[in-house]
């Protein structure tokens, strides 16, 4: 079992790392800029899974990182995230007022507070990343920003999101190629990052980077089609949030394409695809193999 299993141990130490990495790196509530600090760390310390600040501890792992740099940079994805989570729970894009079992920022605080709190997070990944504490390298951690920029910007998540708020008012039905387009932006940009981030900062060759982004691109989508599956089969008291919200809206997903069978199925076969990527490591990347285990079992 999973549990019980390198995998699990491998996770809760990255949980722990990027935990106190965020504690040093986030801002202190003093002064008048108080209450953004405190929606800051309100959202970025509230728990979750951390697989991104685990695939980055985990990769960086593979070349033999300074494990407090690659923690640094672990924070820096989980502050990006934060950040999109922040607004895309706003009433202009999901609206939605759980997340992780805890009010969401703008319901705790207000609309204005979130979309701050959400740009400062924004800011402080790649303040992060462009410290020389991250590494000694000028030219890795300009490499870190400039990836980074690109994963979170127009061509990447933020492109997502915005391909997927026009699916949703387009006049013909989003197709399967449409979804996965979308979904490899929207969601697939930030964990291909995370992987690629362990290989920038480790100086890898081309094709071990070329390893870990064929295992992290099967990956973002594996996790997107479960995700899809636990909207529609999952439990919002264990998720932490409102659920069946896309079947709901009429919304186009892996499952009202596919069929929950043949999404499952999909989801299954992306994990195998991602752990064959893996290949070149042998035995160093089994967590990261084991990663891919988790994502399309887990229930949350």
């Amino acid at each position: 079992m999973l549990d019980a299993s390198p995998f699990r141990s491998a996770l809760t130490d990255a949980q722990s790392r990027v935990e106190a990495a965020l504690e040093a790196g986030l801002p202190r509530p003093t002064g008048p800029e108080a209450p953004i600090a405190h929606a800051m760390r309100y959202a970025t310390m509230g728990g979750g899974k951390r697989l991104r600040a685990f695939m980055v501890i985990e990769t960086a792992k593979l070349f033999d990182v300074d494990p407090a740099g690659a923690d640094r940079v672990a924070a820096a994805i989980e502050c990006l995230h934060a950040y999109s989570l922040i607004h895309d729970d706003l009433p202009c894009m999901d609206d939605d007022d759980l997340r992780r079992g805890q009010p969401t920022v703008h319901i705790k605080w207000d609309e204005a507070t979130a979309v701050l709190a959400g740009d400062a997070l924004q800011t402080c990944a790649f303040a992060l990343l462009a410290d020389p504490a991250t590494h000694d390298s000028a030219e890795v951690r300009v490499r870190l920003v400039a990836s980074l920029a690109q994963a979170a910007g127009q061509h990447g998540m933020v492109g997502g999101q915005a391909a997927d708020i026009a699916a949703e008012t387009a006049t013909t039905p989003a197709t399967l190629a449409d979804i996965e387009h979308i979904q490899s932006l929207k969601t697939g940009a930030l964990i291909r990052w995370s992987a690629e981030a362990g290989a920038m900062l480790g100086q890898a060759d081309a094709a071990q980077t070329r390893a870990l982004t064929a295992y992290a691109t099967a990956l973002g989508l594996a996790f997107q089609i479960k995700d899809d599956l636990l909207d529609v089969e999952g439990d919002a008291d264990a998720a932490g949030k409102r659920l069946r919200k896309d079947e709901a809206a009429g919304k186009a997903t892996f499952v009202s394409l596919l069929g929950v069978e043949e999404a499952r199925a999909r989801a299954l076969a992306l994990a195998e695809e991602a752990r064959s990527a893996l290949a070149p490591f042998g035995a160093a990347a089994d967590t990261l193999r084991d990663a891919a285990t988790y994502i399309v079992t887990r229930q949350t």
